[in-house]
């Protein structure tokens, strides 16, 4: 049976129930419980599923909220996102990247992008558009599968394998193309070859005829928080070039974690988390 629907008027103090709820509805969501149903949400917050509904079709117009994969479940939105960039350490990470990322686009002249990691995603928070060029990655804020891409292969090679495991546990892995990896234990390969060297590549895995490179970047206390990448037409991205790619972006990387106070003879070994 539904419990009682709380009110959404006014309080006493003068605060809006259908603010607070709102609020309490996007803080249901935690590290372990990054998709809901409406039921577990009433349940935990004491509202009716009713009232719940109405809270999330609200958050998902607005983009605070989506649904996810599973049927009727629903996780946090990309707007929110978009808002904590706002916060101190997004804030942080594009003051440290500007120069750099600037620097990169003019000597590799692809595009540039810094990305994060949401969840099995990788999300683009910077970026520079190689002038001429197409948008290749699609725009600020859009999420792809962290394993089809460079910048989320430097992201999930840093985590931990527990840590991994938790984000892909009962889960395929989507393949957008012929050649994206999407073997578990062939994916685990190509991450120690990740950290091996300190820097991805993608070749057609996240779309046919792109090619990426990406490097990992540093907090003060060592741990990799973002990556640099630049993205192109793959028939730029032959061998030798490639590598020289590499040197250009794990140099805009390291130029980045140095402006967020990394110092790699304080905190360790680059490829250590």
């Amino acid at each position: 049976m539904e419990q009682p629907v709380m009110s959404l008027d006014r309080s006493d103090d003068g605060s809006l129930s259908s603010v607070r709820n709102a609020a309490r509805v996007l803080g249901a969501f935690t590290p372990a419980d990054r998709d809901l149903g409406v039921t577990e949400i009433a349940g935990r917050l004491g509202l009716a599923k009713s009232t719940v509904h109405r809270l999330l079709s609200t958050l998902v117009a607005e983009g605070m909220m989506e649904r996810s994969g599973n049927r009727g479940r629903y996780r946090l939105g990309l707007r929110l996102y978009e808002l904590g960039t706002m916060a101190p350490l997004r804030s942080e990470l594009h003051g440290a990247a500007v120069g750099p990322i600037d620097d990169l686009l003019a000597h590799t002249g692809e595009s540039v992008h810094v990305a994060v990691l949401d969840g099995p995603d990788v999300v683009a928070v910077d970026r520079r558009e190689s002038p001429g060029m197409l948008r290749l990655l699609g725009r600020m804020g859009h999420r792809h599968p962290a394993h089809a891409t460079s910048a989320g292969k430097v992201l999930l090679a840093y985590l931990s394998l527990a840590e991994r495991s938790a984000l892909f546990d009962g889960q395929l892995l989507a393949a957008p193309t012929p050649h994206t990896i999407s073997d578990r234990a062939r994916l685990e390969e190509e991450l120690a070859k990740v950290r091996s060297r300190g820097w991805a590549e993608s070749v057609h895995e996240h779309e046919l005829g792109l090619a990426s490179v990406a490097a990992p970047i540093r907090d003060a206390r060592g741990r990799v928080v973002a990556a640099v990448g630049v993205a192109g037409p793959s028939a730029r991205f032959g061998r030798e070039n490639v590598r020289r790619l590499a040197v250009e972006t794990t140099r805009a990387a390291d130029a980045i974690s140095a402006r967020l106070g990394y110092r790699p003879r304080e905190t360790g070994t680059r490829a250590g988390r």
